[in-house]
């Protein structure tokens, strides 16, 4: 009688299928996908997945999670037929396995972190000391829409405290934030500024990034960088 089954078992399932579908005898179109091509269809896998989320729909975040590990399946088994730098759906499991334990000392070691910031804060110093980077900003992808990228950096560098400066017009947005208290009205204040600013012919987007840009230089002065 067979014993009961271990989390995790059924993705073998879905590594044999796309084996089938990638090898001789299997389907064309899978076939001749690169990392490359797939790329529209991760970024908008990703976006699905966040739409799901957004509007609490269970259901169709589990199809949409299914999907999303579809696609690192199938980058997975691509470099697996790489003929001088081959590596497999284990390596890439291997290898976050690894940054998880090594970025949780609190919990794999003997180091202690008492609140979620301390444990944000012990993994992008470790994460920076794994990687050689000098600056807390570093590898933060240019890529990511201005919104997240500002996020990003914002949080990047709380570890420094006080020994940043405040950010321009800091007093002007606390003031601005007094009447909201959720999400909901930090979202509508949001729209508002992106409305007023497109009556004055300013771009969000564009000028979110500028900002966070300057962010970054005053963040690498204080680190010695420049």
């Amino acid at each position: 009688m067979p014993g009961p089954s271990r989390a995790g078992e059924h993705v073998l399932d879905l590594v044999a299928v796309m084996d089938r579908l990638r090898s001789p005898g299997g389907c064309p179109w899978d076939a001749r996908q690169t990392h490359e091509s797939l790329v529209e269809y991760l970024v908008e896998e990703a976006y699905e997945t966040v739409e799901s989320i957004e509007e609490s729909d269970r259901d169709g975040l589990r199809e949409e999670l299914g999907d999303l590990l579809l696609q690192v399946v199938f980058h997975a088994r691509i470099a697996a037929e790489d003929p001088d730098d081959p590596w497999t759906i284990d390596d890439v499991a291997d290898g976050i396995v690894a940054k998880l334990v090594s970025r949780h000392p609190h919990v794999f070691g003997e180091a202690t972190a008492e609140t979620a910031e301390q444990v944000e804060a012990n993994w992008h110093a470790l994460k920076a000391q794994e990687k050689g980077r000098s600056s807390v900003t570093d590898g933060i992808p240019s890529a990511l829409p201005a919104l997240v990228h500002a996020g990003k950096v914002i949080s990047r560098s709380a570890a420094l405290g006080d020994a940043l400066p405040p950010m321009p017009s800091a007093a002007a947005a606390v003031d601005a934030m007094a009447g909201v208290d959720d999400e909901q009205g930090f979202g509508d204040l949001l729209m508002a500024l992106v409305a007023v600013g497109r009556e004055r012919g300013f771009d969000a987007e564009t000028a979110t990034r500028v900002a966070s840009r300057r962010r970054i230089s005053e963040i690498r002065r204080v680190e010695g960088q420049e």
